[in-house]
């Protein structure tokens, strides 16, 4: 990486008028990236999630603010404006900077923007290179795009809680609010495509991003499972559907994660597990076999797993080059060794004192540095330095916007 390189995303601007998790992942993840992002919020509230706690920020004098750690996993590396656009005024604001926008994203009801004047027809009209990114629940068709959506109900309505858990217990949904997150990864590789669409075509245009599609779309294997074999797919707890064995297992004093994934290693295991017999049953040869038979098979081997512990066979699993893993808390992991020689809990400085925690991005460019992102913003901190170097307001025009509670 030469020194002084740009960052990816330079020259972007992305107006986020999204809120809560879905739309401001994605445009973190662009502002990441190095798009400049700017966030219109609420005057006096701002995001929803401001109030999301606790757990709180802590000052420089190591005292709680009100900015909540949920707001900060999802908005660094952005500028935060409050306008109000209900109010003419504030309409009047956010037009003018969608004109000088790249990329919108909302995540606001289906025609919810439409009586503002902030919908993809009338800023299009403006801007006829905006690419405008709506996250909805639904979709902008269909019979359910009037719902509002909310990532619990989209897990459970999508199938997703059908397949996770305990097969004797209810049915679980993701222990992190995976839809939303996953929504935002895929309007920001729906938003750098129609960018990369833009330098061909010299025109924006509109993505319609839906968490239900989304959902449906992560299913992955366990949808083809069930539209290719006929079979809705049930709960295994930590089991695999389609591997075997490929699960947790208990140990003599914890548990581990075994996770075979070819006849190869199957049969190393045995053999470090002292079973080498197994490996030449016809039951259990192959991983179709083993599935076909996992009820047989699983017992013998959580038996031999519980003879020594979690670090004696994971140091033994591999060095014979067979997948496995501890089950750490969310502490363990970030005391990983690779996760601290990857870096990847950030402390940034914040406008408040002291330091803002954050996870580092997973985007890795070489040529493109991504090592110093802007802290999350406090409600409103750049609204006088955006309407001035944006659309060139001077204080006069501020104050009076301000009277108003236009900003």
């Amino acid at each position: 990486m030469e020194a002084g390189s740009p960052q990816a995303l330079s020259g972007i601007r992305v107006l986020d008028l999204s809120r809560v998790l879905a739309g401001p992942w994605a445009t973190q993840a662009l502002g990441d990236l190095g798009a400049e992002v700017i966030k219109v919020e609420k005057p006096g509230s701002g995001d929803d999630t401001r109030g999301w706690g606790p757990p709180w920020l802590a000052d420089g004098e190591g005292d709680p603010t009100r900015e909540s750690a949920y707001f900060l996993c999802a908005n660094r590396s952005k500028r935060s404006v409050t306008i109000d656009m209900a109010q003419p005024d504030g309409q009047a604001l956010i037009r003018r900077l969608a004109a000088a926008s790249d990329v919108v994203v909302e995540n606001f009801k289906v025609g919810g923007l439409t009586r503002y004047g902030l919908d993809y027809a009338s800023l299009a009209a403006l801007n006829s290179r905006l690419v405008y990114c709506s996250i909805t629940g639904f979709g902008q068709d269909g019979p359910e795009a009037g719902r509002a959506g909310y990532d619990f109900m989209i897990q459970g309505m999508a199938g997703l809680m059908s397949v996770t858990g305990s097969p004797e217990d209810e049915p679980q949904k993701v222990g992190v609010a995976l839809i939303d997150v996953l929504t935002g990864l895929n309007a920001t590789i729906a938003i750098l495509a129609a960018l990369q669409q833009r330098e061909r075509t010299g025109r924006g245009q509109h993505i319609d991003m839906a968490l239900f599609d989304v959902a449906m779309a992560s299913l992955a294997n366990q949808a083809l499972n069930f539209l290719v074999g006929g079979t809705a797919p049930r709960r295994l707890g930590n089991a695999h559907p389609n591997i075997v064995p490929y699960q947790a297992f208990e140990t003599a004093d914890g548990h581990l994660i075994l996770a075979i994934g070819n006849d190869g290693q199957f049969a190393r295991f045995c053999r470090l597990a002292e079973l080498p017999e197994l490996a030449g049953d016809e039951r259990y040869a192959t991983n179709a076999a083993r599935v076909a038979h996992r009820d047989s098979l699983i017992p013998v081997v959580a038996q031999a797993l519980k003879r020594q512990t979690t670090a004696e066979w994971l140091a033994m699993l591999d060095a014979a080059g067979i997948p496995a893993g501890p089950i750490n808390t969310i502490a363990q992991a970030f005391a990983e060794p690779q996760a601290l020689a990857r870096g990847l809990a950030l402390s940034i400085p914040h406008a408040l004192g002291g330091m803002a925690a954050s996870v580092r991005s997973p985007l890795r460019l070489a040529d493109s540095p991504m090592d110093a992102p802007l802290p999350p913003p406090l409600l409103g901190q750049h609204t006088d330095e955006v309407l001035a170097d944006v659309l060139g307001l001077d204080a006069a025009e501020r104050a009076r916007l301000r009277a108003t509670g236009a900003i």
